[in-house]
């Protein structure tokens, strides 16, 4: 299933016609193979930090939208902190999720990247190439 809004400011969902659709991204560091029970703390951690930088206007269009979002995998820390790289350069909000170290993973441990709400275009500007989690 491609994950990937049209870029051009047309939903291929809606019949092609214009739209102004906002997602939510998050990106898990799929290197740690977390537990499932943490892998979904940390997910949320990053839904809600992102969320809380993300522009009023594009908060109140993602939860009248349905909130969407998107759990996407990358390889490794580094992958994070590069995705996390390019959101900045672009404007995105965004926030990387550094486990307190208290269960699973060690302190500072980057276990995911939270990204959005923001455009689907503009997200996929930064994401387009991950695969979901499976």
């Amino acid at each position: 299933m491609d994950h990937r809004g049209g870029c051009d400011g047309r939903d291929p969902r809606q019949g092609g016609r214009l739209s102004s659709t906002v997602k939510q991204v998050i990106v898990v560091n799929e290197a740690l193979r977390l537990p499932r029970g943490k892998l979904a703390a940390q997910v949320a951690h990053a839904s809600i930090a992102a969320f809380l930088h993300a522009a009023p206007e594009s908060q109140e269009s993602w939860l009248r939208e349905g909130m969407r979002k998107i759990v996407l995998s990358c390889e490794s820390a580094a992958q994070l902190t590069a995705l996390l790289g390019r959101a900045t350069e672009l404007g995105l909000p965004s926030e990387l999720i550094c486990d307190a170290g208290r269960t699973v993973v060690e302190p500072g441990t980057a276990t995911c990247l939270g990204l959005g709400p923001a455009a689907d275009c503009d997200l996929d500007k930064v994401t387009g190439a991950l695969k979901l989690v499976d």
